[in-house]
């Protein structure tokens, strides 16, 4: 079986008349910057790196490059990959592109595919873009089976906070997204730390931004990765609850009423009035040494059962309701 290659996709020459912007949020990457500065291909307008008061030589490494689209920004302080990208974006902005691409400077993510992240924005399929090293089964067979899991785990919180149920691999830096929309944003909402792509992912949900996955293969040198999914899980579920009943609420409950507010508005009181009377009459069975009637067992289980369902439609309704779903 010949293995199919991974090849960069070359905008057509009327498409290249919107202005694209790349961000680079760099932070001890003085060694690494250079070669993805270079490959950044002709179609990128503006370069902007954001030096997050990183440590090393960047800023003498990014003074001897000649590139004219260069922009070198600087923080006093680190603020993390999200704090630079609000500085990028701000730059971006001011610079008036139409696309906004965030890359990170560590050469994993290749400048060269930056062509198909735009593509679909400048066809009008897609408001973002975002790279998923998940389709290539090469890529996923190489991963431990407990970073597979924890990906998995990972990806489907963050579908059920974001409300985009198609799009995986959520972690993933790489990323286009229409400049229009930046503009629009709340940047106070989105996370100045590792929580940024997801922070930002799940604000492009109210703003109806339709999603669009991008095939990549990232490139690995010899260096470790410090992201471990099991432990972003434990350190950003809090924040993914928030960010989920935020949504439910804006969503269905103070933006719009509708069935799925019926759904979840009977669902949740009739599960938890099961649970709660199953456990309180589980408990005064045990502690009174006596079997629990046929009757009283049967009201928890029809409430648990009735309640599952309604919240089950309701998730299915909420599927349905993925911005640009009804497109695909």
């Amino acid at each position: 079986m010949r293995k199919r290659r991974f090849r960069p996709l070359s905008l057509p020459r009327a498409a290249c008349q919107p202005s694209i912007a790349v961000v680079i949020p760099a932070y001890r990457v003085a060694l690494l910057i250079a070669d993805v500065i270079a490959r950044i291909p002709p179609e990128v307008a503006h370069i902007i790196v954001v030096d997050d008061a990183s440590p090393d030589h960047l800023q003498a490494v990014l003074q001897q490059l000649p590139d004219p689209r260069l922009f070198v920004l600087s923080h006093h302080a680190n603020r993390g990959v999200g704090g630079a990208m609000k500085t990028g974006f701000a730059k971006a902005l001011d610079l008036e592109a139409d696309i906004i691409v965030k890359i990170d400077g560590d050469g994993q993510m290749d400048p060269r595919l930056i062509p198909q992240f735009v593509a679909p924005i400048l066809a009008g399929h897609a408001d973002m873009s975002k790279g998923n090293r998940f389709v290539h089964f090469a890529y996923i067979r190489k991963m431990p089976l407990i970073r597979r899991v924890g990906n998995v785990a990972l990806s489907f919180l963050t579908k059920v906070a974001s409300g985009y149920w198609r799009v995986f691999d959520p972690c993933n830096g790489y990323l286009a997204i229409r400049a229009s929309l930046v503009r629009s944003l709340d940047v106070h909402r989105l996370s100045d730390r590792y929580f940024f792509e997801i922070s930002l992912l799940c604000e492009m949900y109210f703003a109806r931004a339709v999603v669009e996955d991008i095939p990549m293969l990232p490139v690995y040198g010899d260096e470790t990765s410090s992201l471990r999914p099991w432990r972003m899980i434990v350190n950003f579920a809090p924040k993914l609850m928030g960010r989920m009943l935020y949504r439910i609420g804006m969503s269905y409950f103070l933006r719009d009423f509708n069935v799925v507010s019926l759904l979840l508005a009977t669902g949740m009181p009739a599960f938890g009035f099961g649970v709660a009377w199953s456990v309180y009459h589980w408990g005064h069975s045990m502690h009174v040494q006596q079997f629990t009637s046929t009757g009283t067992v049967m009201i928890g289980v029809l409430a648990i059962v009735l309640g599952f369902q309604l919240l089950l439609q309701a998730l299915a309704l909420d599927v349905a309701n993925e911005p640009g779903r009804a497109r695909r």
